[in-house]
């Protein structure tokens, strides 16, 4: 049975009839100014922060909001299934949880929360490699819900081979492997900080917990620190991965792959080729190249190139239920959304989690009954102007 995710609405309006009001703005924007007056400007700024001045993820928004939507009258819109088929699973909306790594420096229950609420509203929870806490953690919070892993491709083949092996024994369906971060970006919120969380040992736990990696210490993580975050960023990404090279992945996972971080429809295409289940339309969210194409105007020529063959799916910039709409008549067939979960976890660990996903679905909700859509399959390009 469709879950009728719009019924939110009226959920808070009841409540507030006994004096209660939400413990969270649903407008989800305003999340990021609560959370800077929340934690200190170091694990804010790693998480809100940009690469350079910012410009490429204030184009995303703006790509977004360029975008306007046509809505269409005298359609039956009375019964609604956003219920959506992505990557072979059958999933309750078009959404999932982007992967976003160290959380514990947003909130003491980190990952485990986000992924706990993920699973109460059967969203896919996406698992960062630089997590704080280890994903066999994090696959036991999740429970039977499901659940895929985010890869940051190390330098080792055998660190990347054991990550592949654990996550596919504790029950991660989907590969995610970012491409977009072969080296960290200049970051000017983080650099003025001179705060990089992974110099004192944060988001290193799949690391320190994995065989592989301790082969290469001489001493155990716990009694050199120093030197295990030292082989950390030893390895953590190599420059040197081609195209040739996601054979590896293909031999090491027998699951759904997803390239991250694609932008140009010729490298959607060399995915393809590759035999890569899909592509993630994404800047890593303004992160990583200042200046860079916004991801909304990038969408519609990766999903022109590869749609029709590929799963396509996009992040960077999505904050409410109205960019949701827009990504998907963009060519997208689903969405990830990353800051505005980790504001919510920072602002109330669970809880926060899942009243940013409800929220983001309630309103995606109403926009398509009064865009004139019964479901997410009947949005198209039509259904948006602007560029």
């Amino acid at each position: 049975m469709a879950k009728h995710w719009a019924d939110f609405q009226y959920e808070i309006y009841l409540n507030g009839l006994g004096g209660a009001v939400p413990r969270l703005p649903t407008d989800l924007t305003r999340l990021e100014e609560l959370t800077e007056r929340r934690l200190g400007p170091g694990p804010a700024g790693y998480v809100a922060g940009s690469a350079g001045d910012g410009s490429t993820a204030r184009a995303n928004r703006a790509a977004l909001e360029r975008r306007r939507i046509v809505p269409r009258m005298l359609r039956d819109v009375h019964e609604r299934d956003l219920s959506a088929e992505v990557l072979g699973r059958a999933l309750p909306a078009p959404l999932a949880l982007a992967p976003v790594g160290v959380l514990s420096i947003m909130h003491p229950e980190a990952e485990p929360a986000a992924a706990r609420a993920a699973a109460a509203q059967d969203v896919p929870y996406v698992l960062s490699s630089a997590s704080s806490t280890p994903m066999e953690q994090v696959a036991e919070a999740t429970g039977d819900a499901e659940r895929w892993f985010q890869l940051y491709w190390p330098k080792d083949p055998e660190v990347a081979r054991s990550f592949l092996g654990r996550a596919k024994a504790a029950g991660y369906s989907v590969l995610v492997v970012t491409l977009d971060t072969p080296l960290l970006a200049w970051r000017p919120r983080d650099l003025d900080q001179a705060y990089l969380p992974f110099l004192h040992g944060v988001g290193t736990a799949n690391y320190f917990s994995d065989p592989a990696f301790q082969a290469g210490l001489a001493k155990p993580a716990h009694e050199d620190p120093n030197a295990a975050v030292l082989h950390f960023v030893n390895l953590f990404s190599d420059p040197g991965k081609t195209w040739p090279d996601l054979a590896f992945l293909r031999e090491n996972w027998d699951g759904p792959i997803v390239l991250k971080g694609i932008l140009h429809p010729d490298d959607a295409r060399l995915a393809r080729d590759a035999g890569m289940d899909g592509v993630i339309v994404s800047n890593h969210g303004g992160r990583q190249v200042a200046g860079s194409i916004a991801a909304a105007d990038a969408l519609p020529r990766v999903a022109g190139a590869v749609g029709d063959r590929m799963t396509v799916l996009f992040d960077s910039g999505i904050r409410t239920g109205g960019d949701m709409f827009k990504a998907l008549a963009l060519g997208a067939d689903a969405v990830l959304v990353g800051r505005p979960y980790v504001y919510g976890l920072a602002l109330d660990g669970q809880a926060g989690v899942e009243h940013v996903i409800r929220c983001l679905l309630a309103e995606f909700d109403l926009t398509l009954a009064l865009s004139g859509h019964a479901g997410p399959g009947t949005v198209g390009a039509d259904d948006i102007e602007g560029a």
